[in-house]
């Protein structure tokens, strides 16, 4: 069994810690951060300032990957999350009548939550473990390293304040900022391969409850809705919460008219989706929160030669970074978590295979979204040709037709790539019966025009 020192605890250090802890591993975990995720959510979710972590506080649907793997490796914290008031939704729920089981539908299942009942669950599962130790308020500061003629340098441990902690496997979960690539270069490794794709995408959210003596059904309504230079959206959330949420691109002049909180809600109510929760009269729990500066960053320990260095991998967003507009981020980190837990000691000796398995599993991932941003980019800033007519049936049709629903989840929860989900012939010829019968269909947006959020932007400033 290995010693294993995890660099961060966020969820993806926590999740990975756990896992390892609990197939017998000795492991350690550093957080830098002295405060953790505890039984006040709402005290932990509004008021901890956590700069470093400008994701914790916007919207999250944890993807079907997320459910499977804390069914499989901690069961104890998926019922946590349940307990602590998180809702589980299977796509199918849109429907009045599920289709007929097909194998894997089971797994369609999206987790809504605030991140911080994830965080507050897996911590309490990695205090109740006992093959783990967390040092928080302690930063690793530098690595340490074994060099041999002809082969990598290998990291042996870590140091923190002056102290030195040996391992076997340094596992850097230390997110978007780590400081590992310098600290590898510094050392003389070749320097890992780094990709990265700025995302044009700005983000404002504001979180609300439903009154307890208040309506709760917004009724038959999609989460989504769209302007040619803005999208809205809902996330349905734990404990009688939720968050609207705007996303406009980045060089949008009203971008910062939006933090006003009236203007804010008087935009979302010009979007069906966001203006049927809001007639719900929910209390406002937040002020208008923003996220922006965002990019997609692949960064890779190994090249062409191999591993540029052996006894350290890399997870979570150290590994891969993307912009959260289809909520990849905690799924890949839990992902990785268990490969490496599950292949740890053969990771630990040379991590050839995980650099090999990241590029197969993970890789993929990573690319379509920074597709899907470009796209979503050029439309953003109004410059993006006349929308496809076929793609906007098959999301239009999605919430007919179990059948092509059943593909769009199977996207959405990375069960299978676009290309094969929705490239199949049962699919294609739902969609072509859809289209047959609405000859006239054409794609429109249901969101404001720009004369009208220029005006209700204008008002308010």
């Amino acid at each position: 069994m290995a010693r294993v020192a995890v660099i961060g605890g966020g969820i993806s250090g926590l999740g990975t810690a756990l896992m390892l802890g609990r197939r017998g591993h000795s492991v350690i975990l550093f957080e830098q951060d002295p405060r953790q995720a505890g039984d006040d959510l709402d005290q932990d979710f509004y008021h901890w300032g956590r700069p470093k972590v400008p994701q914790a506080v916007q919207p999250h649907s944890f993807l079907a990957p997320v459910r499977t793997v804390l069914r499989a490796e901690a069961p104890d914290v998926h019922a946590d999350l349940l307990a602590r008031g998180a809702q589980e939704y299977h796509d199918f729920d849109w429907f009045d009548e599920r289709p007929p089981h097909r194998a894997g539908d089971e797994e369609l299942v999206t987790l809504r939550t605030r991140r911080i009942v994830l965080e507050a669950a897996l911590t309490a599962a990695v205090r109740r473990e006992p093959a783990v130790e967390v040092r928080r308020g302690h930063r690793v500061s530098a690595l340490t390293f074994a060099f041999e003629e002809g082969r990598p340098p290998r990291v042996t441990g870590v140091r923190v304040d002056t102290e030195t902690h040996p391992a076997d496997l340094v596992i850097d979960t230390s997110g978007r900022r780590s400081p590992v690539p310098a600290w590898l270069v510094a050392a003389g490794c070749r320097p890992p391969v780094v990709e990265s794709h700025r995302a044009g995408i700005a983000y404002l959210c504001r979180w609300y409850r439903l009154r307890a003596d208040g309506p709760r059904d917004p009724g038959r309504v999609q989460n989504g809705s769209a302007a040619p230079f803005a999208l809205a959206g809902v996330f349905p959330s734990d404990n009688d919460t939720f968050a609207v949420n705007v996303v406009v691109s980045t060089g949008d002049p009203s971008r910062g008219a939006l933090t006003d909180p009236a203007v804010f809600e008087a935009v979302a109510r010009r979007f069906p989706a966001t203006a049927a929760w809001l007639d719900l009269a929910p209390e406002p729990q937040s002020d208008v929160l923003a996220m922006a500066g965002l990019d997609n960053r692949w960064t890779s320990l190994t090249d062409q030669e191999g591993p540029v260095v052996t006894g350290l991998v890399n997870a979570g967003d150290s590994l891969v970074h993307t912009n959260p507009t289809l909520g990849h981020g905690v799924a890949l980190g839990l992902l990785a978590a268990q490969y490496l837990a599950t292949h740890a000691d053969r990771i630990a000796a040379d991590p050839a295979d995980y650099h090999v398995w990241t590029a197969r599993a993970l890789r993929p991932v990573f690319d379509e979204q920074v597709a899907a941003d470009r796209v979503n980019e050029q439309r953003l800033t109004e410059s993006a040709p006349a929308a496809d007519r076929r793609a906007a049936a098959l999301a239009a049709c999605a919430f007919e037709d179990p059948v092509v629903m059943r593909a769009r989840a199977q996207v959405r929860h990375l069960v299978r790539p676009a290309a094969e989900a929705y490239g199949c012939a049962e699919v294609d010829r739902h969609v072509t019966a859809w289209l047959a019968d609405r000859p006239d269909f054409t794609p429109t947006h249901d969101g404001p025009t720009r004369d009208q959020w220029d005006a209700l932007v204008g008002a308010g400033r």
